[in-house]
């Protein structure tokens, strides 16, 4: 392993696979991810890159450890519990345990955040049909999320 990996330039790294958002599925869309820090570099936390292309969103889902978002790229929304807030470059978002959020990016531009999380941590859950009827009685909610 290089001390030093290059950016390319385009949110993408010399050496740094881009995966797969989550194995195969319906409950998003247009989304990839590249794992930047982990297991590999002895570190108790992992550093990832996630880019939702245009109109693309992310898992709505919650789980018992924190998230630490930092907008690197583009624009797009958030929920984090039940507000939906507007994201630009540089902001930050604070997700704290078993808040149900989602990620979307605008229909223009995409949107791309790095990600901290415990390298040790829980499997998200998705809304059951009853939650997400609950939610979704919110139409300012019901108009974010997608599933």
């Amino acid at each position: 392993m290089k001390p030093v990996f290059r950016s390319r330039g385009d949110f993408r790294w010399e050496g740094i696979e881009v995966l797969p958002y989550k194995p195969a599925g319906t409950h998003f869309r247009d989304i990839s991810r590249q794992l930047l820090f982990g297991s590999e570099d002895g570190l108790g936390c992992e550093l990832r890159y996630f880019e939702i292309d245009p109109g693309g969103h992310s898992t709505l889902e919650r789980h018992a450890h924190r998230h630490a978002v930092l907008i690197v790229r583009g624009a797009g929304r958030v929920l984090v519990g039940r507000e939906v807030y507007a994201l630009e470059t540089y902001d930050g978002v604070r997700i704290p345990p078993w808040t149900w959020h989602q990620f979307r990016a605008s229909a223009q531009r995409p949107l791309g955040f790095l990600c901290m999380v415990d390298r040790e941590r829980d499997r998200p859950e998705r809304p059951s049909p009853a939650e997400l009827e609950e939610l979704r009685r919110d139409a300012a909610l019901a108009e974010f999320i997608r599933t």
